[in-house]
Parts: C-alpha cells; sequence; structure tokens
C-alpha cells in the first residue's frame, strides 16, 4: 500500500476532525480471545491501512511484539479511520483492547475516551465473565453497546449445528447480553442501549474469515443462514467474504449507532465531569465545542525511545494545537505542548491541531497521567477535573525483581518506575531495609508481561522471584482506647480502632468518599448512604483511598491540635501501609482520635514526635481489635460438557475453591464459583488435564476474605518468615502501657 493513499486518508480526516457530526470514537471490548484483534485487522482492511491478505491474521493492533508472540492483547492501541457510509465519509477513532482479566485497567483507562462500544462475543462460548465485567465498565462511564457475535463458523464445524439452532443460538446471546445492559445501565438508557439485530445493532460472522452481516444487510440482500452452513460445507466462504465483507457490517454499525461526540457528551459529561455544568466551559464541554476552552481527557501514557513520555487523551472542548500552554490539574504543574499527534497504530502522525469529540496524542506533558485532566492555562483556577478511574481489579500478585548486576539497580528501578506510569495497575515498592524491589500486578499473566516489557527496553539481566500473593490485615472487633505517647514523653493521643461497615468501604471503593472531597459533601453520602452520624463523618481528616481506610477525630477544644494534625494523618497512613501481624496494608478500619495533649512548643510536637505516637497507638488498637489476615479471592467461570463437571467440580476443591452456582444450556455447563488467589497458580493445567481440555473458563479478582481460623497462625507466621520478621507477633504492651 503506498504511502500516498495514506496522505491522502490523513487530509480527509484533519477536514472531517471539525464536524463532530461525521465522527465516531469507539472500540472493542471482549472476554480474552473472542477475537477483538482479528475484527479489529479487518476494520483496517476497510480502511486501506492493511492488505486484505493478512487480515485477521496479522493482529495489527498487537503492535507490541510479546502480544504478536503471545497472540493475546495487552496494552489498548489507537487508530483512527477514515470510512464512506452511503456517500458520506466518516473517521472513526478506534481502541482495541485488551479481553483478559489481568488486563481490566487498560479497559477503563480506553473507555473514557470511547462513546461506543463494539461487544465481541464468541457464539459457542457466548457471554463470558469478563464480557460481564466490560459491559458493567462501559456502563459506569455511559458508553452505548453494539454486538458482534464472531466465530459463526465454530457453531457450524464444531457444533455442527443446523441453520434454525444457529438462528436459536445468535437469539439466546443476544438475550443474555441485554440482560447485561439491564443490570448495569443507567436507567435512563436501559431501553435505549439493549440491542435489536432487527435494527443492525448486532452484527454476526467470522473475523478469522472476514465476512460478517447485519439482518438488515441480510434481508435486504436475501442472505439466510443455510446459506451461510452451505458456504462452509460447499467451500466458498471467500465469495461469502467478498459479498459480506465484516468491515462493512462492523463500520456501518458503529456509523449508525454510535453517536457523534456532541451528541454522547451531553449525557457522558454530567457522570465523568465534577464542574458546574452551567458555567460557560461546562456548556463547552456539554457541546463538544471545538472553539470552547481546551479540556482533555488522558486515558494513557507511553514511553517513546526517542521523543520521551507521550499523553493519549481525548479532547472534550476547545481545540488543542501545538505551542499550546496547558494546566495539568492532578500534577499541579503548566506544560507547553510541543508536538500534536494522530494516532495510526503504532504510527503516530503529527497534525497541526485536534478539535473536541478527537483522540490526539501530545508530546510536552510529561507530568501527566492516566486520568489526568489537561486544560487551558487561562482556565486553570476555574476547571474542574474528570471523575478519577476505578479499577476493578487490585495488584494482590507480587515479585521480588533483583538484577544480576548489583550496578544496574538505578536503572532498573527507572525501567520499572516507567512501567508503572503506563500501566497505573502496576505497583512499585522498594523495601528501605532489605532494598528488595517488589513488583505487584494483578495477576501472574500481568507480571510476565511487565517483566518482559522490562528486559526489552532496559536490556539488563535480572532475576524475577516466584509470584507471591498480597494480603490484608483487619479487625473483627472495636478495640479499647490506647495512649500514643511521643518518644519525647511531651505528646499524648488517645486512639481506638474499629471495622468499618461495608457500605462505607463501597463508597470509598467506588470514589463517591474521597480524600480531597468537600467535607460537608463526604458527610452527607456518609449519613445518607452509609447510616453515619453526622458528627462522625463531619470528623473525618482523612481518606485511605489506596486501602479502604478512614480516620476520625471524635476530640472537641484541645489545643494545638490544628498545628499536628497533619502528622497525626501521616502517621495514620504509616500504620495503614504495614500493619503489625505480617506488615501487611491495613483494610476496612476506622482509627478514631478520642483526645490529645500536645505541647505548646512545635520544637517538642514536630513529625518525628508526633506520627510514632500515632502509629503505636493504632498498632496496638489492631492487636486488641480481633486482628486478622484477608486474603484475595477470584471468582471463575468454567464451561465445560455434562461428562466433565465432576473433574472441574474436583480441581476446585482441591484448592479450597467453593462452587457457587451451576447453570445448564443445551450444549454446556457452567459453574460458577470461588478460589483463593493463593490456590491459583497450577488451575490452568489442572483444569486441562482433568477434562482433556474440554473446558473454557475465566479468573476474576473478587472480594477479600478472611483466611480459615485453622490456617490464620500458620500462614501469619510464613509470611514474617518470609519477610525476615521475628517469628514472635508483636503484643499490646509492644507499642503502648495499658490505659
Amino acid at each position: 500500500m503506498s504511502v500516498r493513499i495514506i496522505e491522502k486518508k490523513i487530509e480527509d480526516i484533519l477536514s472531517l476532525m471539525r464536524n463532530p457530526a461525521q465522527v465516531r470514537n469507539a472500540g472493542t471490548l471482549a472476554h480474552v480471545d473472542h477475537g477483538k484483534t482479528t475484527t479489529t485487522d479487518s476494520l483496517l482492511m476497510g480502511a486501506g491501512l492493511l492488505s486484505p491478505k493478512v487480515a485477521g491474521k496479522a493482529l495489527a493492533m498487537d503492535y507490541v511484539e510479546i502480544e504478536q508472540l503471545r497472540q493475546m492483547t495487552v496494552k489498548a492501541a489507537n487508530i483512527s479511520l477514515y470510512f464512506e457510509y452511503e456517500g458520506k465519509p466518516y473517521i472513526i477513532n478506534f481502541v482495541d483492547t485488551p479481553g483478559h482479566v489481568d488486563f481490566t485497567g487498560h479497559v477503563t483507562r480506553s473507555l473514557r475516551v470511547m462513546d461506543g462500544a463494539l461487544v465481541v462475543v464468541d457464539a459457542v462460548e457466548g457471554v463470558m465473565t469478563q464480557t460481564e465485567t466490560v459491559v458493567r465498565q462501559a456502563m459506569e462511564e455511559m458508553v452505548r453497546p453494539v454486538l458482534f457475535i464472531n466465530k459463526v463458523d465454530r457453531l457450524i464445524k464444531e457444533l455442527r449445528l443446523s441453520p434454525s439452532e444457529i438462528q436459536q443460538r445468535i437469539v439466546e446471546i443476544v438475550k443474555d447480553f441485554n440482560n447485561l445492559i439491564d443490570m448495569y445501565a443507567d436507567p435512563a438508557f436501559k431501553d435505549k442501549w439493549k440491542v435489536d439485530p432487527a435494527k443492525g445493532q448486532v452484527a454476526l460472522g467470522s473475523a478469522l474469515h472476514k465476512w460478517g452481516v447485519t439482518i438488515p444487510q441480510a434481508a435486504k440482500a436475501g442472505l439466510k443462514f443455510s446459506n451461510i452452513v452451505d458456504a462452509y460445507e460447499k467451500n466458498y466462504v471467500d465469495e461469502l467474504a467478498q459479498e459480506f465483507p465484516l468491515y462493512k457490517a462492523i463500520l456501518n454499525m458503529i456509523v449508525e449507532h454510535v453517536p457523534p461526540p456532541n451528541v454522547a457528551q451531553k449525557y457522558r459529561i454530567p457522570k465523568i465531569w465534577k464542574g458546574d455544568l452551567n458555567s460557560p466551559l461546562g456548556k463547552a464541554l456539554l457541546e463538544a465545542d471545538p472553539n470552547g476552552p481546551t479540556v482533555i481527557a488522558v486515558s494513557k501514557m507511553n514511553k517513546d525511545p526517542h521523543a520521551g513520555l507521550i499523553a493519549t487523551g481525548r479532547v472534550f472542548s476547545g481545540t488543542i494545537r501545538e505551542g499550546d500552554e496547558v494546566y495539568l490539574i492532578n500534577a499541579k504543574t503548566q506544560k507547553r505542548v510541543l508536538q500534536t499527534y494522530l494516532y495510526m497504530g503504532p504510527n503516530r502522525i503529527v497534525i497541526p491541531e485536534v478539535p473536541a469529540g478527537n483522540i490526539v496524542a501530545l508530546l510536552g506533558v510529561d507530568d501527566a497521567r492516566a486520568g489526568e485532566t489537561i486544560v487551558a492555562a487561562s482556565i486553570k483556577d476555574v476547571a474542574a477535573p474528570f471523575e478519577r478511574m476505578r479499577y476493578i481489579s487490585e495488584p494482590v500478585v507480587t515479585v521480588a525483581i533483583e538484577p544480576k548486576n548489583p550496578n544496574d539497580l538505578a536503572k532498573l528501578v527507572e525501567g520499572l518506575k516507567e512501567l508503572t506510569i503506563e500501566d497505573p495497575t502496576l505497583s512499585l515498592k522498594i523495601d528501605e531495609e532489605t532494598g528488595q524491589v517488589l513488583l505487584s500486578g494483578v495477576g501472574t499473566l500481568h507480571l510476565e508481561i511487565a517483566a518482559w516489557l522490562l528486559k526489552e527496553r532496559t536490556k539488563l539481566d535480572f532475576t524475577v522471584s516466584q509470584p507471591l500473593v498480597r494480603f490484608r490485615e483487619t479487625v473483627r472487633a472495636a478495640s479499647p482506647t490506647f495512649e500514643g505517647k511521643s518518644p519525647n514523653k511531651h505528646n499524648r493521643l488517645y486512639i481506638s480502632v474499629e471495622p468499618m461497615d461495608e457500605e462505607a468501604i463501597r463508597l470509598i471503593q467506588t470514589g463517591e468518599v474521597t480524600d480531597d472531597q468537600d467535607p460537608r459533601e463526604r458527610a452527607k453520602v456518609l449519613r445518607e448512604k452509609a447510616g453515619w452520624e453526622a458528627d462522625e463523618a463531619r470528623g473525618i481528616w482523612a481518606v485511605d483511598e489506596q486501602y479502604l481506610n478512614v480516620f476520625v477525630d471524635r476530640t472537641t477544644g484541645i489545643q494545638y491540635l490544628r498545628e499536628v494534625r497533619d502528622y497525626i494523618i501521616q502517621g495514620f497512613r504509616w500504620a495503614m501501609s504495614a500493619g503489625p501481624l505480617a506488615q501487611e496494608p491495613v483494610r476496612g478500619v476506622k482509627v478514631v482520635l478520642h483526645d490529645a495533649v500536645v505541647h505548646e512548643d512545635p520544637a517538642h510536637r514536630g513529625p518525628a514526635q508526633i506520627m510514632p505516637a500515632t502509629k503505636n497507638a493504632i498498632m496496638a488498637g489492631i492487636l486488641a481489635g480481633k486482628p486478622t489476615l484477608l486474603e484475595p479471592m477470584l471468582s471463575i467461570e468454567a464451561k465445560t460438557t455434562q461428562e466433565n463437571i465432576g473433574s472441574v467440580i474436583g480441581v476446585l476443591n482441591r484448592h479450597r475453591g467453593k462452587v457457587l452456582d451451576m447453570v445448564q444450556t443445551e450444549y454446556m455447563v457452567t459453574i460458577k464459583g470461588e478460589i483463593p488467589v493463593l490456590e491459583s497458580f497450577t488451575l490452568s493445567d489442572e483444569l486441562r488435564s482433568a477434562t482433556a481440555g474440554r473446558v473454557f473458563w475465566s479468573l476474576q479478582f473478587s472480594r477479600w476474605s478472611p483466611v480459615p481460623e485453622g490456617m490464620l497462625m500458620d500462614m501469619i507466621l510464613k509470611i514474617r518468615e518470609r519477610k525476615g520478621l521475628p517469628k514472635e507477633i508483636p503484643r499490646v504492651e509492644d507499642f503502648v502501657p495499658p490505659y
């Protein structure tokens, strides 16, 4: 394909960008291996960016080498497609997202820039756990779905279904899919967003064989299910693909049913932006006004070996140009945009400007992170940020990474820091006492890919330990009040801890209660939704959003307390990062300050005095509050044949798993259950071997659950030994004298 075609397309794309009615922002969502990237190949072919010979096999959007090697998507890729529909040109900004549960963070970030989602479902496997997860995420971000039922060839070749049975299978999948929309969509959109095959909101086909069709297209052409079966039986699938190319069905569906940005922003902005909708800025955002003040939501950061950090995001208002002065709200810093780009898969093309409603890549805003709000410097004092992105999975698996040559440590840590900028669901911790470099991720695959990327970029030799599971510490009962004394004995803090109610934990997790929220607004949410008393809700000093804890001040009229408030909060956060049982983070705890004596001389009440006093009293409270360990649990959904039910359940039972539900359909049985992360490392091999490969399943982080009482002491001692801590668990007296 000549460069001239691409240049011609880019000129056309630039002229279209200014007309929101001819712009669509969409992306793929699906369970792992249901065929998203293969589908995207077809779209690239339709837009003239990929040769028909390799489409379906190129996996062009998997441009990171490991994606090609592993045949799966681990990052979200962007591309702008030029497409003509009924004689009218459109620009479709398209994002291909990963389906594997370990990479749901990429999905969360991508949804922020999309208005429509092409949900891909395997015709045999149907709606799976991860399909449900991504649809739920889409509904939270107010992204309208359309459905592509892929791999229809499997119904013909593997299951040998008749045309009427294929039709029945399609009806079942549509029903299951609409049930998800019923469950998770905003009430105003439940009925509007359910997909109707008769309206062309469902496509079916085979991405591998490059054909696809919607019901209106099929009706118009007189195509029946029997013709499709015939094409496979008599071997004329290529002709089917020529007559009904997949890209046409999908892109038609996107143009017709995904709203343009100026329509979508009217209902999306009130949900994802915190500011005043009646202000000039609010109105510009609702209208996607290219002449309004510049506002960009950053969805991801990427390191370019030549240019440095590149921010990708959606322009929700205004027009961003090279040389513009912009302000990063979260980073609280001003920057100059050095270049603006358009994404074409792995390539970025420099363009002079990008107006509202489009996806842009920016050079020069190095301090931005995924979730950042970039605004024109002129409105930095009045601009509000976008809602924070909420990740469904937590980093619960950790590996230690050690360079083979100690001199490489600084370069290795630098490389890891860059990875955590690109992927905020990775968490990096350097143990100050041991010098160990610990990387935590959502699952073993997540860490495997991170280690691979690290090696590719740094070219360093390093070892990666066996994966370890992260635990949490918590309390099951309220503790007495303990006196925390400062090392100089001049300050005393009287603190107790108690378990926090589940609803308050949920409110922090979903971002309805945050640390930087207006205290009155936060108190109102806790009173109305969690039933907290007004005084207590108003007394919150700090919300630990990372591990879900709160610090509450119940004192009145204590002299000098305001002056040491920040040091007390720092001591609280210090205690929450590593509990007394095994130095694992603390979760779901309410820390209460009842009374305090603070020295009048600032020299005697600095951080070195107040922070240890706070931490010691909290540690004593945790030890006296029936402490326990929480372990991360995974929900598992396994689909298998009738004769393999016993084998699957047997494997789960051997790994402390529980079966929660079993649903039987005509072709297979779905087993839903739960299993500890600790027990999941050999699960793949065991399930395959027990069923001779006749099972497909998915795992997803579900919740934190108390370690069974019979295993608790053993587990604590193992973790302490692994961390090189003394064998004896600390006692209350080790932190404070009884009060």
